[in-house]
């Protein structure tokens, strides 16, 4: 594999968003150049936490579903560019509003394509998502190959998009890789407005600050990604050489409940805490998203071909997100 690509100029659409800030601060940790375009602007802690990392950081206000506004951002001698703009719905905004659903997660993606393509980018990478699987037996295990059936319209858009930038960038000669990107949980998270549903370990450390039990309806057995891991992973594959693969999966090499996750948290924190399943008659507290548990991601293709691996497992992350909560949680509490 050739040697890492010093002093990269990345963008990266979505850059106010959860995920697109770890990516940003991965980045910039690695002394790479960032533009973060988003139709909101970047949280204020997170900001002021940037400014002490190597990299250059810039921000831009656009929609990704103007094209000719988004061509017009991206800036001369850029390197490549990361599309993780999305919206991601509950039942009732897929009821009430598929336009706005079709028209950010899929309509957009041909003139992001057409505005790589002009500016003559290296790679774009496309943030996808599990949900484009749809629905497996638990214990089935899921890789690339296997067939993908989503049933809700954000699954349907990410797999569509992940077919229609293929097409694209076979057609239009542009380097395009799909993550799909299992459960992400960590830092910088926060309610946009464009996830009707907070990740659970965000949800039981809200909880934990309004000083309420978080209480969960089963134990969320899941390859939960914790989001510095994924932004480590975008890094690599944008630092890297030329991929076999257009798709890979992006997740935890194992499994475990976030009933434990939330145990962990519990015991980091000592008395006036807990974090347990609701008793009989009680109303949980924490939103699973589904009635049952998605079957787990197989991330042995990203391994293998370009050894990655995500590091924080259960104990990890539940350790190192308690310590960026005590420093951030508040703001980003406040940002929401």
């Amino acid at each position: 594999m050739p040697a890492r690509r010093p002093g990269l100029h990345v963008v990266i659409l979505g850059g106010s968003g959860f995920v697109g800030l770890n990516i940003a601060e991965a980045l910039l940790r690695r002394g790479h150049d960032v533009l973060c375009i988003d139709r909101a602007p970047l949280p204020a802690a997170a900001s002021l936490a940037f400014r002490a990392l190597p990299g250059r950081l810039e921000t831009a206000i656009a929609d990704v579903t103007e094209p000719a506004l988004l061509r017009a951002m991206l800036p001369p001698g850029a390197d490549a560019l990361v599309a993780g703009a999305a919206i991601t719905p509950g039942p009732a905004r897929e009821a009430r509003d598929p336009e706005s659903l079709l028209a950010v997660n899929l309509g957009a993606m041909p003139g992001i394509l057409r505005a790589a393509r002009a500016a003559g980018l290296r790679r774009v990478i496309h943030l996808s998502s599990a949900a484009a699987y749809g629905a497996a037996p638990e214990r089935a295990v899921l890789s690339e190959t296997d067939p993908a059936r989503p049933q809700r319209i954000y699954g349907i858009t990410k797999l569509a998009s992940e077919w229609a930038g293929e097409r694209l960038a076979e057609l239009w000669d542009l380097d395009f890789l799909s993550l799909r990107l299992s459960t992400v949980f960590g830092p910088w998270e926060y309610a946009t407005g464009l996830r009707d549903t907070m990740s659970p370990p965000y949800q039981i450390l809200r909880a934990a600050a309004r000083g309420e039990a978080a209480l969960l309806p089963r134990a969320g057995l899941r390859d939960w990604l914790y989001a510095p891991d994924a932004a480590r992973a975008v890094c690599h594959l944008l630092e890297a050489g030329t991929a076999r693969h257009s798709l890979y999966n992006l997740t935890f090499p194992g499994r475990w409940s976030l009933l434990e996750w939330g145990e962990a948290v519990a015991r980091l924190r000592g008395q006036g805490f807990a974090c347990r399943l609701a008793a009989p008659g009680e109303a949980p507290n924490i939103d699973l998203y589904a009635v049952s548990d998605r079957a787990p991601l197989d991330p042995a293709r990203l391994r293998e071909e370009f050894g990655w691996q995500a590091r924080h497992g259960l104990r990890e992350s539940a350790r190192h997100l308690e310590a960026w909560w005590r420093r951030h949680g508040g703001a980003m509490l406040d940002a929401a």
